[in-house]
């Protein structure tokens, strides 16, 4: 994987070590958000690293390694590491927006991100892009409706970054249609 996914393994391992951080250092002061307006530009993207829990970043790996590794593959690391960074700091913004906190992260919000981009690109152009799975578009969206409706912040106490999810699937979507776009202008 380190030579066909140098950037997916590296954002994998960055995860890791985001949730060691958490682990040991909780709250992570040094990757919060708050110091933005010293010129600190970098806590836009560090909370995708950041993992609350062993589930939290196994889930998020496993995605991230059948995603990345996807785009990877047929459009190279430099692309990849753009989508993330771009869409690591609109999700996390939509979150910080939305919820007002800086207590958040994951690299959720950069997987559905992926997502969209992945599924919109097939659906433009599917000839130069593969399908997901049959059946996981769908899966994955009735999974952020069911964790929008707070259900199991409820029943079970966990905290969803809901808007991140959310933020990272349209934008995902729309740099999908835009890249799918462009390359159907340059194959005619």
């Amino acid at each position: 994987m380190a030579n066909r996914s140098p950037i997916t393994l590296l954002l994998i391992i960055a995860s890791v070590i985001g949730a060691i951080i958490v682990e040991f250092n909780y709250p992570p002061t040094s990757l919060l958000y708050a110091g933005i307006e010293q010129g600190q530009y970098y806590r836009l993207i560090s909370p995708i690293f950041l993992h609350f829990g062993l589930l939290h970043l196994v889930f998020n790996c496993l995605w991230l390694s059948m995603l990345g590794f996807r785009i990877e593959a047929i459009e190279g690391s430099f692309h990849l590491l753009i989508l993330v960074i771009i869409c690591g700091i609109v999700s996390n913004m939509v979150q910080y927006n939305w919820s007002g906190s800086v207590n958040f992260g994951g690299m959720s919000g950069v997987i559905y991100a992926l997502l969209g981009y992945v599924w919109i690109k097939h659906k433009v152009a599917p000839h130069n892009f593969p399908a997901l799975p049959q059946g996981l578009m769908g899966f994955m969206v009735g999974w952020l409706v069911l964790c929008m409706t707070g259900i199991l912040e409820v029943t079970l106490g966990m905290a969803i970054a809901n808007a991140a999810h959310l933020g990272g699937l349209i934008i995902g979507l729309i740099l999908g249609l835009v890249f799918a776009t462009l390359n159907l202008s340059r194959d005619t």
